[in-house]
């Protein structure tokens, strides 16, 4: 009883003195990152108001010397508007997301299935591969690919002439028709594991009660796939649709090391086409108009995913 009462109140006089200190280390996590965060956050803000503003105004080689930039209202977004050049890139932009998000959105899930079944030793493994593609830096990961797929020396074509596909060494780079095809397979050999992962942690999130259930009730695996696994995935599958498809219109990397817009403009997509006014020709205003455009569509095409796919799952 002695010990008992010369205790607690030691016991109570610690505890205000720990959930200060507890306190204290809750604020000091956000104090150390806060100036880098604003850091960060001002720089972005710099160049979205900056951006904007310029996509109003003439900004040439002759605005960057003189510092005088007119002001044209919104004659830089009806030039890229009435650019059927524009059109083209949007066009092949749409044919890039569309295959590259189909191939990660069949690939990642696939792959990560068969993780979940190999077992925790084998994932474990397999995680470790996985994401060597994606810590390639993307220039690095076009350069790589341009090499494979080279018309003279590549292993692409050795292989395929090896194997009897072909009769003789393909010009991947220099053909209109199958030169996105290559900045296709190098960007969804590099972001495939970021839905593999994404997908595989979804499937380690759902409780193995429910398929234990379903097999109760005399589900197969086929069954407990298409009303369990599938149902619970729809949320992960539609949050990475969204993002793949946001990144695949920004893709700018692969097709600077692998085509570099060519040949003609069969490689063309909207970042290439903002990057070449902005950057190659120096019509700043009509390339940060083009961005705002291509933000604009990226916008709207995520608020539709959301609105129309977009389910809560809860269990």
């Amino acid at each position: 009883m002695g010990d008992g009462r010369l205790v607690a109140p030691q016991a109570a006089a610690a505890y205000p003195r720990r959930e200060r200190r507890v306190r204290g280390e809750r604020f000091l996590a956000p104090a150390l990152v806060s100036p880098a965060v604003l850091l960060i956050g001002l720089t972005i803000a710099y160049a979205l108001v900056y951006a904007f503003y310029i996509s109003f105004h003439e900004v040439g080689l002759r605005a960057l010397r003189g510092g005088s930039a007119p002001f044209v209202g919104l004659q830089n977004y009806r030039a890229v508007l009435s650019d059927s050049l524009f059109w083209s890139s949007f066009r092949h932009t749409l044919v890039f997301a569309g295959a590259s998000v189909a191939l990660e959105l069949i690939l990642g899930p696939a792959i990560a299935l068969a993780m979940n079944q190999a077992g925790v030793s084998l994932a474990v493994v397999t995680q470790g591969v996985i994401l060597l593609p994606w810590a390639i830096p993307p220039v690095v990961n076009g350069v790589m690919w341009s090499f494979l797929f080279n018309s003279k020396y590549g292993y692409v074509n050795a292989i395929l002439l090896r194997l009897g596909l072909i009769g003789e060494y393909v010009q991947w780079g220099s053909d209109p028709n199958l030169a996105m095809l290559v900045v296709i397979v190098a960007y969804v050999w590099r972001t495939t594991p970021f839905a593999v992962l994404l997908v595989h942690a979804a499937l380690r999130g759902i409780p193995p009660e429910l398929f234990d259930a379903a097999e109760v009730d005399g589900a197969g695996a086929w069954q407990r796939f298409r009303s369990v696994t599938i149902p619970l995935l729809v949320p992960t599958l539609v949050v990475l649709l969204v993002l793949r498809t946001v990144f695949a219109f920004m893709v700018f990397d692969e097709i600077l090391a692998i085509t570099d817009g060519g040949p003609g403009d069969s490689t063309w997509v909207a970042t290439w086409y903002i990057y070449s006014f902005a950057f190659r020709y120096l019509k700043l205003g009509v390339g940060s108009a083009g961005a705002y455009l291509l933000s604009l569509a990226l916008g709207l095409l995520a608020f539709l995913y959301v609105r129309l796919l977009y389910r809560r799952v809860e269990y």
